[in-house]
């Protein structure tokens, strides 16, 4: 399975066409973009390439391919713009080439691992897991204490980091890596 894995492209239009065009190199099974999509949110600057308008035609384009979460800045009416479900705060993909791996995607307000500013509420997950979050708009592949054999990856975030890169994810074989947008 291979799955390309975004979050927080905060409206970045700029950002998001460099995303897609990633996305189109990667050929992947999957997108699984985890919430805050659409709108920059009261915390953030604005992009100087914000254009939610742009970033929805861009988004709909891959919508078969596209499993979504709501991130904190998601409102009813991304659903009713977006040509895929967004409003859930989990979703869940089971892995079989990877030993039945399970994937928790969520974006960290709800459930999260506790690091930076992600909520810390874990689900019920079994060893060998991973819980795959955005929010914080920073890289982390690690596992935590208290979780042994579960990965935590969040992979950065696409419009707005907070780490000085611009980021996605990539899911293959069982393995996660970050991927630098522009590279």
């Amino acid at each position: 399975m291979k799955l390309v894995i975004a979050s927080d492209i905060h409206g970045a239009a700029d950002w998001c066409e460099r995303l897609v065009a990633a996305i189109e190199a990667e050929s992947p099974d999957r997108v699984i973009l985890l919430g805050d999509l659409l709108y920059h949110g009261p915390r953030n600057d604005l992009p100087a390439d914000y254009a939610p308008k742009r970033v929805i035609e861009m988004l709909n384009s891959i919508a078969d391919q596209v499993i979504a979460v709501r991130g904190n800045c998601e409102a009813e009416v991304d659903q009713m713009v977006l040509s895929f479900p967004c409003m859930a705060d989990h979703n869940v993909l089971v892995d079989p080439s990877a030993g039945n791996k399970t994937l928790f995607f969520t974006h960290g307000h709800v459930y999260g691992p506790g690091l930076h500013n992600s909520v810390d509420k874990w689900p019920v997950l079994p060893e060998g897991s991973a819980l795959v979050y955005g929010h914080t708009h920073k890289k982390v592949l690690q596992e935590v204490d208290g979780h042994p054999g579960v990965t935590v990856f969040n992979p950065g975030s696409a419009g707005i980091p907070k780490d000085g890169t611009h980021s996605f994810g990539l899911y293959e074989d069982g393995v996660f890596t970050h991927r630098i947008l522009g590279e």
